[in-house]
Parts: structure tokens; sequence; C-alpha cells
């Protein structure tokens, strides 16, 4: 899973230096926010910004960050005995006892639906042994996501002089977050009874936004109200981050109906499906299907238009072989490249060889690679895949009409 955090999070860097040449269009929406930003999680696009970059505290937010280190790296089923620092820290809580044992996953639902900093606390000692540890681990991960605005001192959010982000930081952690399915179901709960304790996610556009799938609320005297949310609508998904917002929950509400109705999402390739074709040489068939790697999709604004181009040497040689990488489909937006995905052969293509002595060397190579090959030679037909040496002498033997083919 980290792995495939640190790939997503490599890709995300690709394309928001990408959009940089994308210029937004004029605001349709505005918000109550001291910094905000609305982004398309799958292609980083950002669809609407204000004082995007300014460092500013993040309160409870940061504990989207929390949950994802956790879930990372720890064990969601690891029994956790609760310590006196964790049992008696400030603010928010799930009420947590001194001695008392819960699973990590328990702790986690209070994180993120009670708020818990003391949940927070309990989560740092579990996973890294003390709270300071915790905060380098949080640190490397948003290193890793390119959150290069952003220092984390605790995992709960409570204001420290090193303790800060940006809206555009909140929102590349949210759209790696948005991508763990645990993360997600524990953020997306609206209520739950587990470990002995009924909780209630404190997160009120999971009932008033259309396709809300959770993140976080926040807030201290310092920071003010902080709000991280992800909504998803006909496949497209979107995040929208403010903070320093008096008027959080309506914000949320007009970026999410603006976002989705200004910047429809149109879909170019879905992963597996066919894309186009390419030609073949020497094959049993002229043509072998294209299919995508993986999926992409861009949201357009009015007057926009999302192009592919297909890059592949043509024609092919036979043998083809399902799955081979080929080439790229490139994606363009009014003449701008916003993406490619990889072109998969989407079947075999045979080898078909005559009957001059070829048919020996084209088995040679393909028999390996079990690859089938046609084999004509007066008339006759015979398919052949892995073969013995002796066997591939007698092909040759057949086609240089020594022997007859047998049916």
């Amino acid at each position: 899973m980290l792995d495939l955090l640190k790939k997503t999070a490599a890709c995300a860097l690709a394309v928001w230096v990408v959009l940089w040449a994308f210029p937004l269009r004029a605001e349709a929406v505005s918000t109550s926010a001291t910094s905000a930003i609305l982004v398309d999680v799958d292609s980083g696009r950002v669809l609407y910004d204000h004082n995007a970059d300014a460092r500013m505290l993040i309160a409870s937010t940061t504990k989207i960050l929390t949950a994802l280190v956790a879930i990372e790296e720890g064990d969601l089923s690891q029994t956790v005995t609760v310590s006196r620092e964790a049992a008696y820290t400030e603010g928010s809580s799930m009420y947590l006892k001194e001695g008392e044992k819960l699973t990590l996953e328990t702790l986690l639902y209070g994180l993120m639906l009670c708020s818990g900093n003391d949940a927070a606390v309990a989560i740092a000692q579990a996973v890294s042994g003390s709270v300071e540890a915790f905060a380098q681990r949080m640190n490397a991960m948003a290193a890793e996501l390119g959150m290069t605005g952003s220092s984390f001192a605790n995992p709960n959010g409570l204001d420290d002089e090193k303790h800060y982000s940006t809206a555009r930081d909140m929102a590349r952690l949210a759209c790696a977050a948005v991508n763990n399915e645990t993360l997600v179901r524990i953020a997306s709960t609206k209520s739950i009874t587990i470990g002995g304790r009924t909780m209630t996610n404190h997160n009120k556009l999971l009932s008033w936004v259309e396709g809300c799938i959770g993140l976080k609320t926040g807030y201290t005297q310092a920071a003010g109200r902080t709000l991280v949310s992800c909504a998803e609508r006909n496949g497209q998904r979107l995040v929208a981050v403010t903070l320093q917002d008096g008027n959080d929950w309506a914000d949320h509400q007009a970026l999410y109906d603006y976002g989705f109705s200004a910047y429809p999402a149109k879909r170019a390739a879905v992963l597996g499906k066919t894309v186009g074709s390419a030609r073949v040489e020497g094959g049993e068939e002229a043509q072998v299907p294209l299919v995508a790697a993986e999926s992409f999709a861009w949201p357009l604004a009015q007057g926009e238009t999302l192009e592919t181009q297909l890059q592949v040497d043509e024609p092919l040689t036979a043998p083809v072989t399902a799955g081979t990488a080929v080439g790229e489909a490139v994606f363009t937006v009014n003449g701008r490249e916003v993406g490619r995905v990889t072109l998969l052969c989407g079947a075999d293509v045979a080898i078909v060889v005559g009957g001059d002595g070829s048919i020996l060397r084209a088995a040679r190579a393909a028999a390996p690679r079990g690859i089938p090959i046609l084999g004509v030679n007066m008339g006759r037909v015979g398919f052949m895949s892995e073969l013995e040496p002796s066997e591939l002498e007698a092909i040759g033997a057949m086609c240089r009409g020594e022997y007859d083919m047998e049916e």
C-alpha cells in the first residue's frame, strides 16, 4: 500500500506541475474563507482557488494525515493500552480512560468521527512509540506527497508554531487519502457502535451534500473553522478545502455545485477497454485491438475539447502477445497535453509462415514463449506452440518437402 501511495504521490505531483499551464475560469463562486481550493481528484486539476498557498493553522484537519500514517504503518486489529498522556489530552475527545484497552481501528473511528485529540495521541504512541516519533513520520509522508508548505508537530492539530499547512497542500493530502479504502470507509461513516462506544460523525456534509464521502472538520480559536471534504458524483471526485471559514458548510456545498456543473469529467480511457487498433504484419490477423492500461478522465470547462492521439510504432510484427505494451494514448486539451496512458495489445496474433523454411526460424523464436504459430505447407495447415528441438527440425523438414505434414 505504501508503494501505491508513493506512486500516486509522484503522479499527482507531475499533474499539479502541468496544471499551472491551465488558467482558471473567471470565478463564478466565492467563499468566506481566508484560504480555499477546489480540486478534481483524479486529474489534479484546480477548479477554484483563493489564497491557496498561504501558511495557515489547520486544527483537526491534521487528523487526515494522522489516520493515513496509522493505516499505512499500523495494524487495525492491534490492541492499544491508553496512556495517561493520551487520556488527559486537552480539547475534543472520545473520552478515553487511562489503562483502557481498544483496537487501533476503534481509535481511528474516535479520531475521525469524534475528532478525539486523546485518540490521536494514543494512535501515535501505538504506531511509533511516541508523539514525537509519529510527528516525524507525518512529516516524512507529507514530503512524499509534495506538501512543501507544511509542517506537523503533533497528531491532533493543537496550535503550535511548527504546525501549519496550506489549502493547496491539504488538497494534496485529501486526494491521496480518498484513494485509501480503509480511510474512506471510516471517514464516511455517519454513526457506529464499536468497542463498546457509539460514535457519531461531526461532519454534517455527509447528510447535506450529495455524494459526500467525508473527511475532516477542525476548529481552534486561533485557526478558526477548518474543513476538508470530498464528494463524488457520476464517477467524478472533487476535494474542497476551506481554512478560517465561518461559513464552511454552505461554502463547501456551493463549491461542489459549481465544480460538478462547470467542470464535468470527460472519460477518454477505461482500464482494459479498447481505445483503438494497430496494424500487424506477418500475422493471422491484420490488426490487433489496443486496450488502456489504466483509466483516464479530465474535467472540461465550457469551450474545451479533450482529444486522443495514439502513438504506436506501426506496423507491429507477429507474433503479438496480449498484454504487451506497444505505445501510449496521449490526451490533449485545446492542444496542451494533460496525460498519457500505456497501450497494451488486447489479443494474441499468431505468425503466418510459408513453406520456405521460415517456419523453422519462427517456431524456434516463438516456442519458448508459448506463442501460437500458424504453419502453411502445400495446402496443409498445422498449429504449433511449445516444441522440442527435434520437433522443430521435423517441421523444418516438412517445410522443405522432405516429409508430409500431418493434419
